[in-house]
């Protein structure tokens, strides 16, 4: 017997094998679901802050190949 997992969308039973194309999802909808809310921020992973913005308007330099 396959692998039964909830849906991390909507908590729906949902085969977690090959065969199930949008595994850990249920369908196409929840994984798209799941992929707007990383995409507008609703889902943070958690760390410390950047000391710095990788984008300060100033131009880098680019590194030079170790040897």
């Amino acid at each position: 017997m396959p692998l039964q997992v909830d849906c991390p969308c909507c908590g729906r039973r949902t085969e977690f094998s090959p065969e199930n194309r949008w595994r850990p999802f249920c369908s196409q909808r929840c994984r798209q679901i799941d992929l707007g809310a990383w995409a507008s921020d609703q889902y943070v992973i958690a760390g410390n802050p950047q000391e710095k913005p990788l984008d300060d308007g100033e131009p880098v330099e680019p590194r030079k190949p170790e040897r």
